[in-house]
């Protein structure tokens, strides 16, 4: 077991209210089938003095301001005090935490965003898991499929196989990625790591890495797609 890659190295779970769902798992991306269940299943206990409830399986907490031309899909909870701006598109399975900013076309599906979050200008994050106070700058995105279509693996240590054929990234707690950076399928990024503008990322980046060549040997890396 690579333990640079588990739930607990990862996140501190105090700080989403997807704890549940997340300790249940000794690597994170075991969750992301789960996702849409849960998040139902939530839902439900959610009170309503706290939480509007717009339409059958969506939640916004009533401190959390969604413009007029964001798009809410289905199975989503939104936190207090929470920022859904300009045109961002929620498509589906998603919870966002509190104090979390999801900006102007910033895309999420498939997604757990723990408290404090920022992907707030023009960002792809699809079938991922972004910890607590994690910030991804302007296009910055997730990539969550192999241009072959194949099962997305770990480059670790060991290749780690995750049996899943759709799968971005898993930021931990404080990460910082750079303007224009791409996370190719199966990225981890270590608690408190810094990811350079531009760069393209795959593999395992460990926590609190700051210098380039702690991603270099991630950077040069086939074209991938987002779906």
């Amino acid at each position: 077991m690579n333990t640079a890659m588990t739930t607990r190295a990862l996140f501190d779970l105090s700080h989403t209210q997807a704890a549940p769902l997340l300790e249940k798992h000794i690597y994170p991306w075991e969750a992301l089938s789960e996702i849409g269940a849960f998040i139902l299943a939530l839902g439900k206990t959610l009170s309503p003095d706290e939480y509007d409830h717009p339409a059958e399986t969506v939640w916004i907490h009533k401190t959390a301001k969604v413009f007029s031309s964001a798009y809410i899909g289905e199975n989503v909870i939104i936190g207090a005090g929470t920022e859904v701006r300009h045109c961002a598109f929620i498509r589906g399975n998603a919870l966002v935490g509190a104090g979390a900013v999801v900006g102007n076309s910033t895309e999420l599906k498939n997604v757990i965003l723990f408290d404090s979050v920022q992907v707030p200008h023009y960002n792809y994050v699809g079938d991922s898991i972004l910890g607590y106070k994690s910030h991804m700058g302007a296009g910055s995105i997730t990539s969550n499929v192999k241009s072959d279509k194949t099962p997305v693996s770990i480059r670790a240590d060991e290749r780690v196989e995750t049996g899943l054929k759709k799968m971005g990234a898993v930021l931990g707690d404080r990460v910082e990625v750079g303007c224009g950076s791409v996370l190719n399928p199966g990225t981890v990024i270590g608690r408190d790591s810094q990811v350079y503008p531009l760069s393209s990322v795959r593999g395992v980046v460990p926590a609190r890495q700051s210098d380039l060549s702690a991603v270099g040997s991630a950077r040069l890396c086939p074209r991938e797609q987002h779906l």
